[in-house]
């Protein structure tokens, strides 16, 4: 899944990636799972998302759809897809679910999750081509600051 890239690129996407990995840590401090999420526009930082299904008590609290609930309510549109959506762990079935229905187009992805993954996993939602309503699926960059992302459940 990972592309080629330009050092910039490289250099951007951890940046990006830093920020995500410091919202995992709330996450994870207050006993939940260590993901962390944002969505840019224009190489800003436009919505933030942290992992809240168990203080939440309400398993849609994803990073990534908080993010995209962030971003929603930021920009006043349900359009994303000109916005990069950046993550600690690879979205899950549900989130790639909320991704595809707002036209995310780039997605960089600290770990892949396996079998809940939404392009990793048996049932590759992200990848999916036959759901006509959908655009094409998103560029999905993974591997960005990986052992990082993974040192995360330590």
């Amino acid at each position: 899944m990972t592309l080629n890239m330009t050092k910039v690129e490289q250099a951007a996407y951890e940046d990006y990636m830093r920020v995500c990995l410091d919202l995992a840590q709330i996450a994870k401090a207050r006993g939940d799972s260590p993901v962390g999420s944002i969505l840019m526009q224009n190489g800003k930082v436009i919505a933030e998302g942290i992992e809240g299904g168990k203080t939440r008590q309400d398993i849609t609290f994803h990073a990534e759809i908080e993010a995209i609930r962030n971003a929603r309510t930021t920009l006043g549109k349900t359009d994303l897809s000109d916005c990069i959506l950046v993550t600690t762990h690879e979205p899950c079935i549900m989130c790639s679910y909320v991704i595809r229905h707002h036209s995310i187009k780039l997605i960089i992805v600290g770990l892949t999750t396996g079998e809940i993954g939404g392009y990793s996993s048996a049932l590759p939602l992200l990848l999916d081509r036959s759901i006509s309503k959908w655009a094409e699926p998103p560029r999905i960059i993974e591997g960005i600051l990986a052992q990082a992302c993974r040192e995360l459940h330590e």
